[in-house]
């Protein structure tokens, strides 16, 4: 066992109330504990400590950890310290080695990266920290020694990975304890610090605790070491109870006493102790005994806090006793016991469950529950964000900082939507539009306070933003509950549920759920990423061709067509043949869809926005100009989701998402008004052709499925809405004038008697066409397909082709469209 003696012999333990330390055996595996003291001595300075073997190597870093990469930072490696040193926070005293005050700033796990003793042996450490506040890998080098240096110098580096960055200074957004809350220039509750509270005297009650906060995971702790309760949906509150006086503070301290009414602090004051420290939250029950944050608003701004209940799930401090170092389920069993006595309602116990977490997941969904938090069951209680807590929920939901509003168009609603965002590296990024939730009082109330706040300029980092939002200083959290994120980085079905505010809009950040740790060969995690997908423009090559195989058919056998009969399989089916194809005129594109869930001659109706139900591989994209959830599919996954969801006909913007101001297509649908011949159509068809050519303009062919022909141009994406739609129109216009007796370019039913209308209206922003391969819902499950020109020629129909017929074979095996990007030209100019 290495030797403390170095330790002991600094060391005057009759004075200091740093631990002696007895010495512990060696921890089996690869992972081993780490802290960092924030040490005000002589100098400010943090202290790296690592567990190895039995004792901690430790290193004095002069100015503190940094997480830039380019940022190296000095870390003297000082003497070995006991295990015990771990949890020490407190004052050494004046005339002692190292007199000042301490506190844990931080503390987790380390991974070494191969042997440690033979990096330390070589100088170079490389390791992954998983901490609260430090994350991802960072490597100790050893400097050269200078001709005469006695100190032992390394350099503390983070390296260049996910959880790296160049902006800002964690070391002053984050000065305080995670284990006390406290910041190291406050003195600490008088308690014995290498014990913990387990002497015979007594702790003094601390004015606050920081609470332990749940790391996001997408699914709970699986195994014995975990119990698992309910998530509520309330204000996070601790319960201060000191010789019958209370206090309710936030999450921060904040002292929310008043705002709570007398009830609970009638019902605390009545509990068999003389002081206590309780962790819970405060909510407000719907009539089926769910918690609901929207009713605990209402509660509060109406002063009906008398129904508001307590629901207290840990027990930090009893009568003199700092239970945090406890197990978990010790301190519970404690908790339970002191609540088992109280009056009335309004203070609840939450109980918790050892079974199954996915299980209690499961059922707390169905239940209509927030999630589950799972917990370790022998862990202490440790202040700040770790793993010993993680939630799961059943539908994603964390506060977001409102960054403006969209003004309604309706009298007296006061706005449609908030724009909000989140702080990553230092700056607020925006996280897309919230349009429901609201009622008319919050509305009127958000409007009200906004107003206050305006200013001209975005506070939001992006890219292209909405034109119509009125930014705000961002001051005030919202609760948002939303569905995912999409593949751009924004909330996807976002429903607002209330300000929140017991949290300071600088601490926002974006949670996304981890997927549970894997170890790679060298024993250090593999990145794991959450919802949030790379942004538009930025997936590897070949991405949005692939299949995960992540969506499953049900009623496979449902008919959506009866004659031919056409089941959904059947459906999937044809767009698995046509796929190659069909996917460059499809895949990140808004689409608009015609569903119809039980068959096409039942209810139909059309959808082009995200909704409830939908798969996670339909992705959502919002709208730069007024905020609207578009949907877009990447790949096949997401074509079956759509099959899934009783898609009869797949409609489609003429731009990409990535482009979505520049139009690559334009489209001329001809419709024939009833009586025209089918000749004249394809005549019509042909003499577009030739006059776009002649204007140096190359067009495709695709029948409709239906009774015309689509003309379609490709373009460079070079010219925006405004011009493709008045070139286009000006052209349909043209040939109307020209032959006013064959063609009309007015959409009036009887401007159209006995001719063909040139649909020039499918090119303006938000208009769309059928997508090529797409059934049409009409008897028959005929086809919108590309065809070449020689078979309209030759005296082809719109509505010729059919899900399976030999002439759908024909034209994949022509490919008619190959060329369709290659012979892409710029707008002409007027």
């Amino acid at each position: 066992m290495p030797s403390l003696e170095s330790y002991r012999a600094r060391r005057d333990f009759s004075r200091t109330p740093e631990p002696r330390g007895q010495g512990r055996p060696a921890r089996t595996g690869a992972a081993a504990s780490f802290v960092i003291h924030k040490h005000a001595a002589r100098r400010l300075h943090y202290d790296l400590r690592l567990e190895h073997h039995g004792v901690l190597w430790s290193w004095a870093v002069t100015k503190g950890p940094s997480l830039d990469p380019s940022d190296k930072r000095l870390a003297v490696h000082v003497e070995d310290h006991p295990l015990d040193y771990r949890t020490f926070e407190g004052v050494i005293p004046e005339g002692e080695y190292g007199a000042g005050s301490v506190i844990v700033w931080d503390e987790g796990r380390w991974i070494p990266e191969g042997d440690p003793e033979q990096g330390m042996a070589e100088g170079h450490l490389a390791f992954t920290l998983e901490g609260h506040k430090l994350k991802g890998a960072w490597h100790l080098v050893r400097m050269k020694p200078r001709r005469g240096e006695t100190r032992d110098n390394w350099l503390l580096i983070k390296a260049d990975d996910a959880a790296a960055r160049r902006a800002g200074d964690v070391l002053e957004e984050e000065p305080a304890s995670v284990k006390s809350g406290r910041m190291v220039e406050q003195p600490p509750a008088r308690r014995p610090a290498e014990n913990h509270g387990r002497t015979n005297g007594a702790a003094a009650l601390p004015d606050f605790v920081a609470p332990c906060l749940a790391t996001l995971r997408d699914r709970p702790g699986a195994g014995d070491g975990w119990v698992h309760e309910v998530k509520f949906d309330g204000y996070r509150i601790e319960a201060r109870i000191d010789r019958g006086k209370v206090g309710l503070l936030t999450r921060t301290g904040l002292d929310w006493t008043g705002r709570f009414g007398r009830t609970l602090e009638a019902a605390l004051q009545a509990l068999p102790c003389e002081t206590a420290l309780i962790d819970g939250e405060v909510v407000a029950l719907d009539e089926a005994g769910i918690s609901s944050f929207a009713a605990l608003q209402r509660a509060l701004s109406e002063h009906r806090t008398d129904k508001l209940v307590y629901c207290a799930f840990d027990l930090l401090h009893l009568d003199g006793r700092d239970l945090r170092a406890d197990p978990l389920l010790a301190r519970k069993e404690r908790l339970e016991d002191l609540l088992g006595s109280s009056p009335g309602g309004s203070l609840r116990y939450s109980d918790h469950v050892t079974e199954s977490g996915e299980t209690m997941l499961a059922h707390t969904c169905r239940l209509g529950l927030e999630g589950v938090v799972s917990k370790r069951a022998d862990a202490p209680y440790r202040s700040g964000r770790g793993l010993d807590w993680i939630k799961s929920k059943c539908a994603s939901e964390q506060e977001f900082v409102i960054a403006g509003y969209t003004p309604s168009d309706v009298a007296g609603r006061h706005l449609k939507s908030l724009a909000v965002g989140y702080y990553e590296d230092g700056r607020l990024h925006y996280a897309g539009q919230v349009g429901t939730g609201f009622d008319a009082a919050s509305r009127a109330m958000l409007r009200h306070r906004l107003d206050k706040l305006g200013r001209a300029a975005p506070p939001v980092s992006a890219g292209r933003l909405p034109r119509a939002i009125v930014w705000v200083e961002p001051k005030l959290v919202a609760e948002i509950a939303f569905r995912t994120w999409t593949t751009d980085g924004l909330l996807r079905q976002a429903a607002f549920k209330g300000l929140r505010e017991d949290k300071p809009a600088a601490t926002v950040v974006a949670e996304r759920p981890l997927a549970p740790a894997r170890r790679g060969a060298a024993g250090r995690p593999r990145r794991t990423s959450g919802r949030m997908a790379q942004r538009a423009g930025a997936r590897p090559a070949g991405a949005s061709a692939r299949s995960r195989g992540t969506v499953m058919l049900t009623h496979a056998d449902k008919l959506l067509w009866p004659d031919p009969p056409v089941s959904k399989q059947r459906l999937l089916d044809h767009y698995r043949n046509v796929w190659p194809q069909m996917r460059p005129h499809l895949v990140r594109r808004p689409l608009s869809l015609l569903r119809a869930p039980d068959g096409i001659g039942q209810q139909t109706f059309f959808q082009k926005h995200a909704s409830r139900g939908m798969h996670d591989a339909v992705a959502a994209f919002h709208d730069p100009e007024d905020g609207e959830e578009l949907i877009f599919i990447d790949d096949f996954d997401g074509l079956t989701a759509l099959v899934q969801l009783g898609t009869v006909e797949i409609h489609a913007w003429q731009a990409t998402i990535d482009a979505i101001e520049t139009p690559d297509e334009m489209v001329f649908d001809l419709d024939p008004a009833p009586g025209v011949e089918p000749e004249r159509v394809r005549q019509a068809a042909l003499a577009l052709r030739d006059r776009l050519a002649s204007l140096g303009l190359d067009s495709f062919a695709k029948l409709s499925g239906g009774k015309g022909f689509h003309v379609v141009v490709p373009l460079v994406p070079a010219a925006d809405w405004a011009a493709v739609k008045n070139f286009a129109s000006d052209f349909a216009h043209g040939l109307a004038e020209a032959e006013p007796k064959a063609y009309t370019a007015t959409l009036a039913k009887k401007a159209r008697t006995g001719r063909i209308f040139i649909d020039y209206l499918r090119n303006g922003r938000g208009a769309t066409a059928v997508l090529p391969f797409s059934p049409r819902a009409r008897p028959g499950a005929s086809l919108a397909v590309p065809v070449p020109w020689g078979a309209v020629e030759a005296g082809i129909a719109p509505a010729d082709c059919r899900i399976g017929s030999r002439l759908l074979d024909e034209i994949l095996k022509a490919e008619p469209w190959i060329d369709f990007r290659k012979s892409a030209k710029r707008l002409p100019k007027p």
